[in-house]
């Protein structure tokens, strides 16, 4: 189970380190907190595009999405978490995997700036409860209070 408040603590710990090692160190609790996910990246906005900054599993292509493009994309264009239990029933996906069966995508804000997304990725339909979503929320909303202010002005 992914303990957000733990992940929370040892990232505000990290406040004062580079934006890279914060982003990397969350997603790599992420990634070891749930056994569903498979695949989990930190996403950030350059303009109009998310560009990857930190992921951990199968190697993707998808390292500059369009807005408005798969979930993490549609995410922030409709400015909301979205989680998909069955990434197949989608029209605009972007495939990091063939394996890929759910989705979630949520987003890291600094005050009400978008700034990035947390998303991370299944081999499992509906691999994603409510519980899951919430402790993604606790943990983008560190990453927005701790690297808003370096990011959204560098």
């Amino acid at each position: 189970m992914l303990d957000s408040v733990r992940i929370s603590d040892e990232l505000w710990d990290m406040a004062d380190e580079k934006p890279d090692a914060i982003l990397h160190r969350a997603v790599q609790r992420v990634h070891e907190g749930g056994s569903a996910f498979d695949w989990v990246g930190v996403y950030l906005l350059a303009g109009s595009h998310l560009i990857l900054h930190s992921f951990i599993g199968r190697s993707t292509e998808l390292t500059r999405i369009p807005i408005g493009q798969g979930v993490p994309g549609q995410a922030v264009a409709e400015g909301r978490d979205i989680n998909v239990p069955d990434v197949g029933a989608l029209v605009n996906q972007l495939v990091k995997s063939p394996t890929t069966l759910s989705e979630v995508a949520v987003l890291i804000k600094s005050e009400d700036w978008v700034i990035g997304v947390i998303n991370v990725d299944s081999d499992s339909r509906g691999a994603f409860a409510a519980v899951d979503e919430a402790a993604l929320r606790s943990i983008a909303d560190v990453l927005g209070e701790t690297l808003g202010p370096q990011i959204r002005w560098a």
